[in-house]
């Protein structure tokens, strides 16, 4: 689904510079290479916020994660 969501806005962002290019509107930093280097940065960004979410579920809210930090402070592992 990622992959889906960076193509689409590829896509998109494309579309963006063929339509300015058509009413004459450029950027020098607005290229296929910018457009593509932008895509992969997306990306990046949204699987580190998807691990991050996933980092602070599985250790703050889940109920197994609470009962685990419970059992390994009562096993004196970990601090408090």
């Amino acid at each position: 689904m990622k992959k889906d969501i960076a193509t689409l806005l590829g896509g998109f962002l494309t579309a963006l510079l063929m339509f300015f290019g058509s009413i004459g509107i450029s950027f020098k930093w607005f290229t296929p290479e910018s457009i593509n280097a932008f895509v992969v940065l997306s990306t990046a960004a949204v699987a580190l916020i998807v691990n991050i979410y996933a980092v602070w579920k599985n250790t703050y809210v889940s109920k197994k994660a609470k009962l685990q930090k419970k059992a390994l402070i009562a096993q004196k592992l970990i601090k408090k």
